[in-house]
């Protein structure tokens, strides 16, 4: 009676103790980044779109989906998540007590005969009561380890997809710069020709044909540079997608509306930089050092682990079953930290340490969201001005040079002002096409860095 009343009395304080946690209270941060960005425009964000609305062309699309279907960096993040929910899930089993069930059999001899002895039991095995939620915050920390990699999971899906973005579009771009080194080195080639047969006559200089074939062997060097980038880029494309694309699949040249222009309104709160994945994800680390601390200062408080059995024993097989053959054993233990040279200690200043390790790196990486959704505004800001100027001086490039050559045809002028004129053109050209590219990546920038490209 006696002993019942004291494991009364001792209940509520068990339990009482079992609500101690001694982890830090988790606050968010405060996000160490301006409230909004300084250029934004006019309309509504959609960073929720999915990728398949928010890229426009068919190929592209057709890409993406083989890319996430057989992409081995996205199949080890994937995998790198199943192995977490294992982990966590192993670390959850601490908190309840392992059953299992023994029989046993030993059989002694000496002189005065054989002795046997039969035992069947079912029993707990080292069950720690968490009196100080130690295996509760170590549970804790592996599951926001676990969500931390399923939240890189998805920022690697994000990331892969604006990488099969952007190289299709560079591949589009170099296709299109090496169609336009060929069609140069066609017309300079004809243009050599027509000097070739006016010096054998007598009325170019050497130095006219001279000249000539400089333009002729620049367009060649160019059109062997592009053919390697264009070779570069589908392997590039390959690795990304982790197959080989066939030539259909391929872009013949950059269009004007790969994907959507995204239009970021005025006054946009930075907080919505707190729901890109690498910053959950480093936001899950955090948690998980935070209860790293508590489970580090529970080792300085005593723990209890308990052992019991219950079965039966007997002497004989056959009366194993019988009355008067059930046994029991209960064995509690206690470990009291005492003296351990500061290794608790020492664990504990591990713990905090690391859990400001990964308060500055949530910080910095807010900082890095912030700065690259900055950087893709700012180019944004001008590119259509750009666009709008390169493409004006491409046109008047175009009817300088068309002035110039009928003028040298009508020989009223030189044809070192028609070969000027051509290569002028030649440059312009070329730099609409990379400028093309810049704005056509920097939707998909613009997309990705806010967070986009994971939900459907």
């Amino acid at each position: 009676m006696m002993r019942s009343c004291r494991l009364a009395l001792l209940l509520p304080a068990l339990m009482l103790a079992g609500c101690i946690n001694l982890a830090p209270d988790y606050q968010q941060p405060q996000a160490p980044i301006p409230a909004q960005w300084s250029s934004a425009t006019s309309g509504q964000a959609s960073v929720d779109i999915g990728w398949r609305s928010f890229f426009l062309d068919p190929q592209l699309k057709q890409v993406i989906e083989r890319a996430l279907a057989n992409n081995r960096d996205l199949r080890v993040a994937a995998l790198n998540v199943e192995q977490a929910r294992a982990e966590y899930r192993v670390q959850r089993a601490d908190l309840s007590p392992g059953v299992s069930a023994t029989a046993s059999g030993s059989h002694v001899g000496s002189d005065d005969g054989v002795s046997h002895e039969y035992s069947v039991n079912l029993g707990v095995s080292s069950y720690e009561l968490d009196l100080f939620n130690r295996v509760s915050n170590l549970t804790d920390a592996s599951l926001e380890q676990y969500l931390a990699l399923e939240e890189t999971q998805r920022s690697t899906q994000i990331s892969l997809v604006a990488e099969v973005a952007f190289s299709w579009l560079t591949l589009a771009a170099d296709r299109a710069l090496l169609q336009l080194a060929e069609e140069t080195l066609a017309s300079q080639q004809a243009s050599y020709d027509l000097q070739q047969r006016s010096h054998e006559l007598g009325n170019t200089s050497g130095l006219a044909l001279a000249q000539a074939q400089t333009t002729v062997e620049s367009a060649r060097v160019d059109v062997a540079s592009y053919q390697s980038l264009v070779q570069q880029d589908i392997n590039a494309l390959d690795l990304l997608v982790g197959d080989s694309l066939s030539a259909e699949q391929l872009p013949a040249s950059l269009g004007a509306d790969s994907a959507q222009l995204l239009e970021i309104p005025a006054g946009l709160s930075s907080s919505l930089l707190q729901q890109r994945p690498d910053v959950l994800a480093a936001e899950h680390q955090l948690k998980a050092a935070n209860a790293s601390i508590g489970a580090a200062r529970a080792a300085f408080f005593p723990s209890i682990s308990l052992t019991a059995t219950a079965g039966r024993s007997s002497s004989a097989l056959s009366s194993l079953f019988l009355g008067g053959s059930q046994a029991w054993a209960f064995a509690p233990s206690i470990n009291l930290p005492i003296f351990d040279a500061g290794a608790n200690r020492a664990n504990l200043d591990a713990a905090e340490s690391a859990q400001q390790i990964e308060l500055a790196s949530y910080e910095k990486t807010l900082q890095t969201a912030f700065r690259e959704v900055a950087d893709a505004l700012a180019v944004r800001s001008t590119l259509r001005e750009r666009l709008d100027a390169q493409q004006a001086l491409t046109d008047a490039t175009a009817r300088s040079y068309q002035l110039a050559d009928a003028l040298y045809r009508n020989g009223a002028s030189s044809y070192l002002d028609a070969l000027d004129a051509q290569r002028n053109l030649y440059a312009a050209r070329q730099t609409l096409i990379s400028l093309q590219l810049t704005e056509q990546s920097n939707r998909i920038s613009l997309y990705k860095v806010l967070g986009g490209g994971f939900s459907e």
